[in-house]
C-alpha cells in the first residue's frame, strides 16, 4: 500500500504517527542544513526555506510534545563543530534568535514581554534595535583584561577554538582599554566583510586560480576557518561587538549602556544601533534599515530587537534555544528581473533530477546573479512547489522575461514569469524522460499529494547512473561519514574518472592496487601525498555503527537518524538482520523498528528498499569485508530496567519528559516513541491521552512517576 506524502499536510491535521515521521524527516534535512551553514559554510537552502523547515518542526513539537527529546533540534543552536580545531565548551551557551517576519509578529512579540512582566501599555518599554549582521558569531574571553581565547558558536554549547585566527583580526583588542575591566568578560558579536573587500577579494582569488567564494559571509567564515593564521591574517575582517557571555561582574544595567561599555574598552560597535520605546518606532527602525540596505558596506538580513534594562532580560529568560526578551525581525526578499537563456538538469546522489535556471547575469542586492533554482517539474509547470507557487498560467519557458529573489541572500529562485515579455515562438518546457547520463536511464515520477517540495523525478540507474554513483563516493568519505583526510571531492571525481574507485570498498582495496595505479606519478600527488592518503584511509578501516550506517547513502537517513538506529540495535549484526527483515515485508521488524525514538516510516520504508535491492547488498558485503564496525556505546546492565523498553507519556511533574528519558537511558533502558507489545512499561502522568490507551491494549504495565522512581531507586 502506498505511502501517503504528509509534508504539506497542516501540523494540526497530522495524526501521531504521521506528525512522528514528518518530525524525523525535518530533523534529518534541518540537521544537513546545518551542517552546510555552519560547518562548512556552504548553505543551500534560502533563509526564509530553512525558517519554514524550523516553524514546522517546533509546531510539530509544540502538538506533540513527546517528540521533543534532548536530542531535538529545538534545543539546539547551529551545528557541532567540525573538528578542523580544538573544542571549546561556552560556559554561557550562545543561543539563537527567533524570528519575526511581519509588523504584526512585531507588535505580538512586544505585547508578550508587557504580559508577562505585567507592563501596563502607558508604561514606556525600552527596546534597542540593531541590524541583524549576516556574518559568522564569535565569542571573545578576556581575563583581566587580556584575550586569552576566541570560539565560534559551534551548537550553540560547543564551539572550535580559532585564537591564533581571531588575533590577526585589527578590529578586535588584544588588551582592553580602561581600569573598570571585570576579571573574567566574554564578549559576542560577528566577524564579517565588507562589501568592497569581497569584490576585491574574490578577484584576487580569480587571479590566483583559487577558490571563490559566493558571499561575504562565506568569506568570512572560510577566511576564518584558516589552519594558516597567516592565511586569515591577509584577508580582510572586522568585527562589530553586540552582546555578551561570562562576565565576573556588569559593568552597566541596560543594554544600551553595555554597549556603550563595549566601545569605550576598544571594540568596534554598530553606530546605527538606537533604542526605541514604541513598537511604531521599532517598525520605522526596520523599514528604514530596509531602506538603506544596499548602501550599506556589509550584509544585513534583518533587525534585532532587545529589551534594553538587563534585570527585565533575566526575568524574562529564555524559551528552548531563544531568549524571550530578543527576536529578530527578517526582511523581505530582494528581487530583480532577467531573462532565462536555458534550464541545466542535475542528478543528485538519491538520483533527483533537480532544475537549475540559467540566466542572463543580473545584480539582485549587490550580488550577480546568473542561475536560479526552479525546485522540480511541477514548478516549471507554474502547478508549484517547494512551498512557492507561480501565478495561474505562468510556466517557465526558456526566453522568459522572470522575477527572481534572494530570500535571505543565499539561493535566488525564479518566483514569477512576465508574460506580456513572453516571445512569440517560446514552448513549454519538457522536462527530460532520460536521465542525463551517457546510460540515459528512464526517469520516473515520484508522486506526492498536491506537488510541493516532495514532487521529484528520479533517475531509476540507481548505482548503475554515474551521477549518483559519484555522489554516493563524495558522501561516504565526507566529514560526518568516514572522514576521510585527502580524499575530497576533486580526489573522488579523479578517481572515479579513472575507474579506480566504482564503490566504497574500493577505496580500502587503493593501496593494494597502487603498483599498478601508481598515484604518486599522477599529476597533483607526490609520495608523501600519497602515503598520507593511504594512512588517512587505514585509520578509517575501524569505524563507529552510527558513522557507519550515515555513510551508506540510504535516503531519509541524516546524522540524527543514523545515531538514534544505532543506539536502537547496537550492533552491525542486528541491525543489518532488521534490513532484511523489513525487506521482506515482516510487520514485527517494523513495529519494532516504529517504536524506536525519531524513527518513521519514511525512514523504515527507504531501509526497506535499500535492503530488498540485490546490488546494494552486494556493495555492503564487499565493504564489511574492508573494515571493522564498532559496536554502539553499550549502555549500563546492572539496573533493574537494563534492557527494558519504557515509553513516557502525560504531563510529567517531578522532571521533564527530556530528564527522564535521559535518565532511563543512563540506566540502559530503551526508550520508545510508541507503544508495541513489546514495551514493557509505560509511565503516565496527567493527561496521558492514546499511549495509554495503547498499554492497556496490549497489556503493558502502566506506572505512575512515583511508581517510577520506586522501580529505579531513586
Amino acid at each position: 500500500m502506498p505511502r501517503v506524502d504528509t509534508s504539506k499536510t497542516p501540523v494540526e491535521f497530522l495524526t501521531e504517527k504521521q506528525a512522528k515521521a514528518e518530525h524525523a524527516r525535518l530533523a534529518a534535512e534541518i540537521s544537513g542544513h546545518d551542517a552546510r551553514y555552519y560547518q562548512h559554510d556552504a548553505p543551500s537552502v534560502s533563509d526564509a526555506e530553512y525558517d519554514a523547515l524550523r516553524r514546522r518542526y517546533e509546531a510539530i513539537e509544540e502538538r506533540f510534545p513527546d517528540l521533543r527529546t534532548l536530542e531535538s533540534l529545538s534545543l539546539k543552536v547551529g551545528a557541532a563543530p567540525t573538528g578542523k580545531f580544538a573544542k571549546v565548551r561556552h560556559t554561557v551557551p550562545m543561543l539563537s534568535l527567533a524570528n519575526a517576519f511581519s509588523e504584526e509578529d512585531v507588535t505580538d512579540f512586544v505585547d508578550r514581554i508587557r504580559r508577562f512582566l505585567k507592563i501596563p501599555e502607558d508604561e514606556i518599554l525600552a527596546i534597542t534595535a540593531e541590524p541583524k549582521i549576516d556574518g559568522l558569531s564569535m565569542s571573545l574571553r578576556y581575563e583581566s583584561g587580556t584575550l586569552v581565547r576566541a570560539a565560534t558558536r559551534g551548537d550553540g554549547s560547543e564551539g572550535e577554538d580559532v585564537t591564533a585566527n581571531i588575533k590577526t583580526l585589527k578590529s578586535i583588542p588584544h588588551q582592553l582599554k580602561g581600569k573598570d575591566v571585570p576579571a573574567v568578560c566574554e564578549i559576542r558579536g560577528e566577524v564579517y566583510m565588507t562589501k568592497a573587500d569581497f569584490v576585491a577579494l574574490n578577484k584576487r582569488q580569480a587571479a590566483a586560480d583559487e577558490q571563490i567564494f559566493a558571499n561575504p559571509r562565506n568569506s568570512a567564515a572560510g577566511s576564518l576557518r584558516q589552519k594558516d593564521p597567516g592565511i586569515t591574517a591577509s584577508r580582510p575582517l572586522a568585527f562589530f561587538a553586540y552582546a555578551w557571555g561570562e562576565m565576573s561582574e556588569m559593568p552597566a544595567e541596560t543594554q544600551s549602556g553595555m554597549i556603550e561599555w563595549m566601545a569605550a574598552r576598544g571594540f568596534t560597535t554598530n553606530p546605527l544601533m538606537k533604542t526605541c520605546r514604541s513598537v511604531e518606532d521599532l517598525i520605522r527602525y526596520h523599514r528604514d534599515m530596509e531602506a538603506r540596505r544596499a548602501k550599506l558596506d556589509y550584509d544585513i538580513d534583518g533587525v534585532v530587537y532587545k529589551v534594553d534594562r538587563l534585570d527585565l532580560q533575566e526575568r524574562l529568560g529564555f524559551v528552548s534555544r531563544s531568549p524571550r526578551w530578543a527576536i529578530a525581525h527578517k526582511f523581505a526578499a530582494e528581487q530583480a528581473t532577467t531573462i532565462v537563456r536555458g534550464v541545466l538538469i542535475t542528478v543528485g546522489r538519491t538520483g533527483v533530477l533537480t532544475p537549475t535556471a540559467q540566466l542572463e547575469p543580473v545584480t539582485v542586492g549587490g550580488v550577480v546573479v546568473s542561475n536560479a533554482t526552479l525546485h522540480n517539474e511541477d514548478y516549471i509547470k507554474g502547478i508549484g512547489g517547494n512551498g512557492e507557487m507561480l501565478r495561474e498560467g505562468r510556466d517557465i519557458r526558456i526566453g522568459d522575461t522572470v522575477i527572481i529573489q534572494r530570500a535571505g541572500d543565499v539561493i535566488p529562485q525564479v518566483v514569477d514569469v512576465v508574460l506580456d515579455k513572453r516571445p512569440k515562438d517560446a514552448k513549454p518546457y519538457k522536462f527530460p524522460k532520460k536521465c542525463p547520463c551517457h546510460l540515459h536511464t528512464d526517469v520516473v515520477r515520484e508522486e506526492v499529494a498536491g506537488g510541493g517540495e516532495g514532487a521529484r523525478n528520479r533517475c531509476t540507474g540507481e548505482f548503475a547512473c554515474p551521477y549518483q554513483k559519484i555522489e554516493h563516493l563524495k558522501h561516504f568519505v565526507s566529514r560526518r561519514a568516514f572522514d576521510i583526510e585527502g580524499l575530497g571531492e576533486k580526489q573522488i571525481e579523479l578517481f572515479f574518472e579513472q575507474e579506480w574507485l566504482k564503490e566504497p570498498a574500493d577505496i580500502f582495496t587503493l593501496e593494494a592496487r597502487n603498483k599498478k595505479i601508481k598515484l604518486e606519478e599522477q599529476e597533483g600527488f607526490g609520495e608523501l601525498s600519497v602515503r598520507n592518503l593511504f594512512d588517512a584511509i587505514a585509520q578509517r578501516r575501524n569505524i563507529s555503527l552510527e558513522r557507519f550506517i550515515y555513510a551508506l547513502g540510504v535516503r531519509h537517513i541524516g546524522e540524527t537518524t543514523a545515531v538514534a538506529l544505532a543506539r536502537g540495535y547496537g550492533t552491525w549484526k542486528a541491525f543489518h538482520d532488521a534490513g532484511l527483515k523489513l525487506a521482506k515485508g515482516d510487520e514485527e521488524t517494523r513495529s519494532e523498528m516504529d517504536a524506536l525514538d525519531q524513527i518513521g516510516e519514511t525512514v523504515i520504508d527507504s531501509l526497506a528498499a535499500y535492503f530488498g535491492e540485490k546490488h546494494n547488498l552486494g556493495i555492503v558485503e564487499r565493504l564489511t569485508r574492508e573494515v571493522k564496525i564498532r559496536d554502539a556505546e553499550k549502555p549500563a546492565t546492572d539496573s533493574v530496567v537494563a534492557g527494558k523498553t519504557v515509553v513516557f507519556t502525560g504531563a510529567l511533574e517531578q522532571m521533564t519528559r527530556d530528564e527522564a528519558k535521559a535518565g532511563a537511558e543512563r540506566l540502559g533502558a530503551k526508550v520508545a516513541g510508541s507503544v508495541s507489545k513489546k514495551t514493557d512499561y509505560v509511565v503516565a502522568g496527567p493527561g496521558a491521552g492514546s499511549k495509554l490507551k495503547d498499554a492497556q491494549k496490549h497489556g503493558v504495565k502502566v506506572l505512575s512517576e512515583d511508581d517510577w522512581f520506586k522501580l529505579i531507586g531513586r
